[in-house]
């Protein structure tokens, strides 16, 4: 084990209260458990610790808001650093592999059953819902639109980031529990529920919700504004040499816009954003790194206004104050009268949250009041057949979360189709 990673290991206290484990982790992964298990060098032990919870641990280790979830937790955060649990957790799956341990090493072979279950979307929450599935020994069939897998890990999260070799043997690892996939089917235009549903003891919808919330300002429309989740996504960036970049919003998509526009050699590029620096949701680590790149911040401002012929040519901003209101617990951004200023800008990027597509509407299943998809505590929807997770269903914002509800949603679809 080389020196650094030694160190992080033994930093760990194995505290018997596990916060990291018990409040931080959205899996609930038993952080303690396989640090320890790092720390003899059994490096196949901890992989399978793991493993008793999380399909993605090459992918969580690099991605999750560690600092808001396992290492905000950390006893040792308290009066020092945290211990560098994400780090750990790549690491852990980066040795495996090394090792040539697999995912499928991890758990005891079972008989095939002859339940099937189909899983429409292969992002965080299907991949994590086929693999639980299938090593209980269901028959899984995921339903992808692309060409690949993965969703939102493969192009919606940066290289940088997330090396795509990561995603890439991540789902493999999952495959290789013997799960088939249906490549280049769209639900809604190449099949249909109602297609499929009589084929299948259940269904896990996770197609996410990746279509880009607008501002509601005038001038949205103009060629040059462009949805953050969509640029990442679809990777169809326009040339941005030379050119002004506005970017607005504040958690990690927006950092990710920012960080990316500016490597692909914006002459500049500022993230807007309504609210101070301590409120924004993006990782603290992930602002910093978009500050040492280059990229400019404007907090406390607000777009008002988009203005141009046909294309983006400036923008109207408007200035903020925080102020308590009434039955609010933080502090919410009011604009400064007479504080409008203009500036030149070529392109904008509003990475302000997302929405389902506008076809879930149409699937004969009921909707919460923000348009995604209803389900109970066990992730059925309004069809007892039909069991949905992730960003589709208005689970927390992170792969670690999506993930979660992929999991017991499988653990509830089993016990639902073997009564």
């Amino acid at each position: 084990m080389i020196k650094e990673i030694e160190e992080k290991v033994n930093y760990c206290l194995n505290c018997k209260v596990r916060p990291c484990s018990l409040k931080g982790c959205p899996l609930n992964n038993r952080i303690p458990d396989f640090i320890q298990a790092l720390k003899k060098e059994e490096y196949f032990e901890a992989y399978k610790i793991l493993s008793e919870t999380t399909v993605l641990p090459g992918v969580c280790g690099r991605i999750c808001p560690h600092e808001k979830q396992c290492q905000g937790s950390c006893v040792r955060g308290i009066k020092g650093e945290p211990v560098s649990i994400g780090e750990l957790e790549a690491y852990t799956f980066d040795k495996a592999h090394e090792l040539g341990y697999h995912l499928s090493d991890c758990y005891e072979k079972v008989e095939k059953k002859d339940k099937k279950v189909a899983v429409i979307g292969g992002g965080p929450a299907g991949l994590t819902c086929a693999g639980f599935l299938a090593k209980e020994g269901i028959q899984v069939t995921i339903y992808e639109k692309y060409n690949y897998l993965g969703g939102l890990l493969m192009f919606g999260i940066p290289d940088f980031r997330l090396p795509k070799e990561i995603v890439e043997n991540t789902v493999k690892d999952i495959l290789d529990l013997g799960i088939e996939v249906k490549y280049n089917q769209e639900l809604e235009k190449d099949f249909t529920l109602k297609d499929i549903e009589n084929e299948y003891d259940a269904i896990f919808l996770s197609i996410g919700a990746n279509v880009s919330s607008k501002m509601g300002v005038e001038g949205e429309e103009l060629k040059g504004v462009y949805g953050g989740n969509e640029l990442l996504e679809y990777n169809l960036h326009p040339d941005y040499k030379d050119k002004k970049v506005i970017v607005t919003g504040g958690g990690n998509v927006a950092m990710d816009c920012a960080r990316t526009i500016n490597k692909l050699g914006a002459k500049e590029v500022t993230v807007v954003y309504r609210r101070a620096e301590e409120q924004m949701p993006a990782e603290k680590k992930e602002i910093a790194d978009a500050k040492a790149e280059g990229v400019k911040f404007a907090f406390q401002n607000n777009i008002v206004k988009i203005l141009g012929n046909e294309k983006v040519e400036k923008v109207e901003l408007i200035k903020t104050k925080l102020v308590q209101k009434e039955g609010e617990s933080r502090l919410s951004p009011v604009n400064i009268e007479n504080s409008n200023y203009q500036v030149d800008v070529d392109y904008i990027v509003m990475a302000l949250g997302s929405k389902p597509q506008e076809y879930v509407k149409d699937l004969g299943l009921t909707l919460n009041k923000w348009g995604n998809i209803e389900v109970n505590e066990e992730y059925k929807t309004s069809n007892p057949k039909i069991f949905a997770g992730g960003d589709l269903a208005g689970m927390k914002g992170t792969v670690a979360w999506a993930a979660k509800s992929g999991r017991e949603a499988a653990k509830n679809i089993i016990k639902n189709i073997e009564k």
